[in-house]
């Protein structure tokens, strides 16, 4: 017996658009069984996960704080994606452009003008570019593997971090504690209510905004959704694909770099050897169940925000274990790729059967 994939010809839009709701259905019920295998109330796990933290206004404001720079990483990713490159290495340019975007606090902290927090930001977006154009000159000047090189200088830069804050950039005050000097108020973001939440917030609806605007009605979203489909087709039309490539990079890097920034000097406000939860890898999750949509993008994001604080909740109330939130991350990811396969492959089965002279014919 061999399974075969076979390509549809025609793929249903409706199932298209139910596909991340599917996907969500199953992981509830994949997340209700790992509760059960652990020895806890499966409904009480999925109630404490899902939907405890949206009836507490503390709660809501942590997800929007988790949520933004998955968002703001996972715009850029979808870029990178539309346009069929493959950049996994988000959680780099993340760290990366956080280090830049943290040099003037730290190594100049008594620079404290109205200038301060926008150079910031610019100094982060700038870094976040060109680490994301690394790979991206590796592949179009010498067809390196956009996946390998991207994933791999995710290490580089987390290596980077931590000699950073435990060596140079280890604030002198601080008793030998792994970490920066804390930022000056001038580096810090302005925050929104009693809790966590900044202006980062504001800032990646309005990126989301202009995302869709340019995907769907610019010449540049044309190019980006013709060179991802069709690249031949792009290349009759007179779009590069080089220079596209490079494009979609540095606009990844960018919103990843800026989020990295806005996350030290916001919720953190100072360096540490770990600023990210995995919010570059967790944003991959994010793209896809967002269909590569800003719009979906947003809603994806509040989602796998609502998926770490629920799983720190039920880490505090039930003592389950910590990883709870990673796996069902991993499952929502697995469910989003099967049901997509689906929609556009269907399933052949070739059964082998031996004829009267010894020989295999399959059916």
């Amino acid at each position: 017996m061999r399974i075969e994939l076979v390509k549809r010809k025609e793929h249903s839009r409706k199932m298209a658009l139910l596909s991340p709701v599917i996907a969500v259905g199953l992981t509830l019920v994949a997340a209700a069984i790992l509760f059960a295998a652990s020895g806890t109330d499966p409904f009480l796990g999925l109630y404490k996960f899902f939907i405890e933290p949206l009836t507490d206004s503390w709660s809501v404001q942590e997800i929007i704080v988790k949520a933004t720079p998955m968002v703001l990483i996972a715009c850029g990713l979808a870029v990178c994606y539309l346009s069929n490159n493959w950049n996994i290495g988000a959680e780099g340019q993340f760290i990366f452009g956080a280090l830049c975007g943290s040099f003037l606090p730290i190594v100049y902290p008594e620079f404290e003008t109205s200038l301060t927090l926008p150079l910031m930001l610019v100094l982060g977006a700038l870094g976040g570019a060109f680490w994301a154009l690394i790979p991206a000159v590796l592949k179009t000047r010498f067809n390196a593997n956009e996946i390998l090189t991207s994933l791999m200088l995710v290490y580089v830069a987390s290596l980077l971090l931590d000699y950073l804050v435990r060596g140079p950039w280890r604030d002198p005050g601080g008793y030998n504690f792994p970490e920066s000097r804390l930022f000056s108020e001038a580096a810090t973001l302005p925050l929104i209510g009693d809790g966590r939440m900044s202006i980062a917030a504001p800032v990646a609806v309005v990126v989301v905004i202009v995302l869709a605007i340019v995907l769907a009605r610019t010449l540049k979203g044309f190019e980006i959704r013709v060179m991802g489909e069709s690249p031949r087709a792009g290349a009759f039309a007179g779009f590069s694909a080089k220079r596209l490539t490079l494009f979609a990079f540095a606009l990844a890097g960018g919103l990843a770099g800026l989020a990295g920034t806005m996350e030290v000097s916001g919720s953190l406000n100072q360096l540490l050897p770990t600023i990210s939860p995995g919010y570059g890898f967790t944003a991959i999750i994010v793209a896809f169940l967002g269909r590569l949509n800003p719009v979906g993008i947003l809603v994806a994001g509040f989602v796998l925000a609502l998926s770490y604080i629920g799983g720190e909740a039920v880490q505090a109330s039930m003592g389950v274990s910590d990883k709870i939130a990673s796996v069902i991350q991993g499952l929502l990811l697995f469910f989003v790729l099967a049901c997509d396969t689906l929609i556009l492959y269907r399933i052949r089965l070739h059964s082998r059967r031996t004829t009267a002279t010894g020989e295999v014919s399959r059916a």
